[in-house]
């Protein structure tokens, strides 16, 4: 019986032990290889680096200033006024768990831009994804004010979520926006483009 047990490692044996120290040793490699891509990309989404990066043509168009970056301290509405100080505030929000925020406020953004026969497809989507209580990035807002999304979501008008995006609005602004400005992720960024000479 036991020998059922040991049938890969007799097997193993048969190759030789170099060509499995050889193999060993090359997935080895490989999966260190990976965590390292993988870790690389996380903190590029963390600090993004103003040099060009793999797709240098596209790096350059939105390529960061030191004054975009400062810009993004005067207000939550110019930090969100700028695509890449979207994507930075996204990412330290994701750190907080409460990226639910930025991602309804967006969705709100385009909801306003849609064309009238499109609304009902889209209020329904995001009345489900975020302001139903038990949407998956659900929303923090009173049941009051859920209850008044929801009946304006059935019948959607292009300001049916005003209410709830500007209550969301507030709540970044006066609880993780603040934090932002504070985190690492910020000043780790504004200190690299000062530092940075200009090319």
């Amino acid at each position: 019986m036991p020998g059922f047990f040991f049938s890969h490692n007799n097997m193993t044996e048969l190759n030789g032990k170099e060509d499995c120290k050889l193999a060993e040793g090359k997935g080895h490699k490989k999966k260190q290889k990976a965590f390292g891509a993988d870790l690389k990309n996380y903190l590029k989404c963390m600090v993004p680096h103003p040099e060009p990066g793999i797709k240098a043509s596209n790096s350059r168009k939105v390529m960061l200033s030191a004054e975009e970056v400062i810009q993004w301290s005067q207000s939550l509405e110019k930090l969100l006024a700028s695509q890449s100080g979207q994507g930075v505030f996204r990412e330290f929000l994701k750190s907080e768990f409460s990226e639910e925020n930025i991602e309804f406020w967006l969705a709100c953004e385009d909801y306003k831009k849609t064309k009238s026969d499109h609304l009902h497809g889209k209020a329904e989507r995001i009345y489900e994804e975020f302001v139903q209580s038990d949407a998956i990035k659900q929303i923090n807002i009173d049941y009051q004010m859920r209850e008044a999304t929801a009946k304006k979501a059935q019948d959607p008008t292009h300001t049916s979520f005003d209410e709830a995006q500007k209550t969301v609005y507030i709540l970044m602004e006066r609880d993780s926006y603040p934090r932002f400005l504070k985190s690492k992720s910020y000043l780790n960024l504004l200190n690299q483009l000062q530092t940075s000479p200009s090319k």
